[in-house]
């Protein structure tokens, strides 16, 4: 009876002493932490588009984590300085990612500003990253034979224009493009200079 109390006993301090220092202690540090300077709320589209960002699962195949130059090559790939807490203020929940099979998407709104390129990349990614493994993301566009006045027009590469046709982006498209132009942490922040 003894020892049985004292395995179950072990093992509920072993989970509370787990669960302090990997989710309580964390928590407690970051929670306050205010946004960096520069740093501005999401609009309403660029909500929408984290939203499409989140049901089309970007987050499995890229992260928004880029990482300091002492732990990974992410400032020699150009994805930008290592983040710190305040950049992910307005972030609930952050989506920070468990894996890169694509870069890192932190500061995408910076090295691809283009909206075009943004559109014409979900339509058909091979298009601009030959090679790529992303799937492309057709149902977000028309392909029809006009567009209407106030939408927007994909301009592809010739090779993978459809023939005789135009492609118009739908408001989803264009949400989660703003989103990611959002993805703009390139301002410098003082805490980072000692790990970069």
């Amino acid at each position: 009876m003894h020892s049985e109390t004292r395995l179950i006993l072990g093992g509920l301090t072993t989970l509370a002493v787990a669960t302090s220092a990997l989710v309580v202690l964390p928590y407690v540090t970051v929670r306050d932490t205010p946004p960096v300077e520069g740093l501005n709320p999401y609009t309403s589209t660029e909500l929408r588009g984290r939203t499409q960002y989140i049901q089309h699962g970007c987050m499995y195949c890229h992260s928004q984590q880029p990482r300091a130059r002492a732990f990974a090559p992410d400032a020699k790939r150009a994805w930008g300085r290592a983040t710190v807490a305040g950049d992910y203020a307005y972030d609930d929940p952050p989506l920070l990612g468990t894996m890169r099979t694509g870069p890192d998407l932190m500061n995408i709104g910076v090295r691809q500003p283009s909206e075009q390129w943004h559109l014409g990349h979900l339509y058909q990614p091979r298009a601009y990253a030959p090679g790529s493994t992303m799937p492309a993301y057709p149902f977000l566009f028309e392909v029809r034979d006009q567009a209407e006045a106030g939408e927007t027009v994909v301009t592809l590469p010739p090779d993978f224009a459809p023939a005789g046709k135009i492609v118009v982006a739908r408001p989803e498209a264009l949400d989660l493009v703003s989103y990611l132009k959002s993805l703009d942490r390139s301002y410098p922040v003082a805490d980072t200079a000692s790990v970069n």
